[in-house]
């Protein structure tokens, strides 16, 4: 996840969303976010 760009990470975030994908793994896309500061660009659940 860290070698991800900040835009790729937010790309992958809202495809694993749309395709439905393990919430486990949508958490941790959600958890680089956070960590990141990058919340300001999706809404984030939870």
């Amino acid at each position: 996840m860290r070698k991800l760009s900040d835009e790729l990470l937010i790309e992958s975030y809202y495809k694993a969303t749309e395709l439905k994908l393990s919430p486990e793994f949508i958490h941790l896309i959600e958890s680089e976010i956070r960590r990141r500061s990058l919340t300001h660009k999706i809404k984030v659940s939870s």
